[in-house]
């Protein structure tokens, strides 16, 4: 019999599709040749990301990997959505008949299909198949029991959560404020509020779920799932803790400007401000940030990108003239860096100079400031980072709060940064203990992916799993 394949589907974007990937190469090593991998490639809605895609997709195949990569056929995508959580779900439903037809034509067994969390609508298609299905979480177990109790909080609360009295009760999480929770679910009226229902009742249908995180980060919210606290009355999935999933890759034999300038810090000096391939901010934000930082008499590395063109989602290269206070760049010039397009932050966060991160809290950049064993100041702009801020701060305790004004735009005063900047770099107790925490959470996650560690021992019983599955359902099956 061939070797049965795991087919992936991920979203185009890098932190949902490098993820992925990531996770099925380590399912890969961990399944001993037992298994291959085939990935389904959803052509991108804009010519930008497919650009990035195919750059993706040529240096993985340029690796010698041994991953097979089937592109389907276009479709149109939606133009009358009100948000992105409701386009990247109905443009993924549309892809459904290509999805059924790549994987009926695979001229091998599949193990299973393994789809993104914003991709549910398909797992009628791995039924239609008769093919196992789990849905792939990018990100953590705190935003996954949210999820899963979602569909029944939707039904007990029957007003806008922001008008609800007291907390939300997220079973294996403190009482959340209706004020951290994620941007898709603050208007029960958004289709993108609906989506995240639908997902969250769809995710107790799938084989099960994998997901970026690792039991000693988060045992009492992983807890809460597998006693079916989350799920009440409806099974709960299984659920298998593989992370922190992080691609590392050699570092280049010429060292990155920043890299360089931090050669010259001494060590644990430096502020990191980083906020994603989507965190931007416009001439008020900037000016308050530099006020900030100059005040706050630290060392800092300040990832500056100025606002998308019309028409675009991705920042662009800031204009310093435009973004930054007369006089800013010279007054700080001996201790600080402000960089205006794309830095190697994964490279940056490893280095020994930085000593705390100033982060948008998207799931990818958390786990590898964790991985480090750097803390964190949480300043939430989009998607989940508001719930991801909540847990690290409350559930974790790696990182030292900061008021960012949801109600406007996620404003940031420049005392409080000064003060939150201060407080992360050695100032009083908050400090201390995320600092504290920080090390214990970086030595949790190295040693959860050693061998026999317990995300190691998660990625075996799935490899197991999907092996077992597949020479059972395909024996008989057309797919054979």
């Amino acid at each position: 019999m061939a070797t049965p394949t795991v087919v992936l589907l991920p979203l185009w974007s890098a932190g949902h599709l490098m993820s992925l990937l990531e996770a099925g190469k380590r399912l890969l090593a961990r399944a001993g040749g037992k298994l291959s991998l085939t990935m389904l490639v959803m052509p991108p809605p804009t010519e930008q990301l497919a650009a990035e895609v195919q750059g993706h997709i040529r240096r993985e195949e340029a690796s010698g990997l041994d991953v097979r990569f089937v592109h389907l056929p276009a479709v149109e995508p939606p133009t009358d959505s009100r948000g992105i959580e409701e386009f990247l779900s109905r443009f993924v439903q549309m892809h459904s008949p290509g999805v059924r037809a790549a994987v009926a034509a695979l001229p091998c067994p599949v193990a299973a299909l393994v789809l993104d969390f914003f991709c549910t609508a398909l797992l009628d298609v791995s039924r239609d198949l008769a093919v196992p299905a789990y849905v792939y979480f990018t990100t953590n177990a705190a935003m996954l029991a949210l999820m899963l109790r979602l569909p029944a909080l939707h039904e007990e609360v029957t007003v806008e959560f922001e008008e609800m009295e007291g907390a939300v009760d997220v079973p294996g999480l403190p009482p959340v404020p209706p004020s951290s929770l994620p941007n898709p679910v603050m208007d029960k009226n958004n289709p993108n509020y609906t989506w995240f229902v639908y997902h969250g009742r769809h995710f107790a249908e799938a084989d099960g779920i994998i997901i970026n995180t690792a039991a000693e980060l988060e045992p009492s919210a992983l807890a809460a799932i597998a006693d079916g606290r989350c799920t009440r009355g409806v099974r709960a999935p299984a659920v298998y803790p593989i992370g922190p999933v992080i691609s590392f890759t050699p570092p280049p034999e010429q060292p990155h400007e920043c890299v360089r300038w931090l050669d010259a810090q001494p060590p644990a000096s430096v502020a990191l401000l980083c906020f994603g391939s989507l965190g931007f901010f416009a001439a008020p934000q900037a000016h308050e940030i530099a006020r900030g930082l100059e005040r706050s008499g630290h060392r800092f590395l300040w990832v500056l990108r100025g606002p998308p063109a019309p028409g675009a989602r991705h920042p662009t290269d800031a204009n310093l003239a435009e973004l930054l206070p007369d006089g800013f760049l010279e007054r700080t010039k001996d201790r600080g860096l402000v960089w205006l397009t794309w830095a190697p932050q994964r490279e940056i966060l490893a280095h020994a100079a930085v000593g705390g991160f100033v982060t948008h809290c998207g799931w990818n950049s958390t786990v590898e400031s964790l991985w480090h064993g750097v803390p964190l100041a949480p300043w939430p702009l989009y998607a989940e980072q508001h719930m991801n801020t909540f847990t690290l701060v409350a559930a974790m305790g790696v990182a030292v709060a900061m008021k960012v004004d949801r109600k406007r735009d996620n404003f940031v005063e420049a005392a409080e940064l000064e003060r939150a900047v201060k407080e992360l770099m050695g100032g009083g107790e908050e400090g201390r203990k995320a600092r504290e925490k920080a090390m214990e959470m970086m030595a949790a996650c190295r040693n959860a992916v050693e061998e026999g560690g317990s995300s190691d021992a998660s990625l075996h019983r799935l490899a197991e799993q999907l092996y077992k599955g597949a020479v059972v359902s395909t024996c008989d099956h057309e797919l054979c």
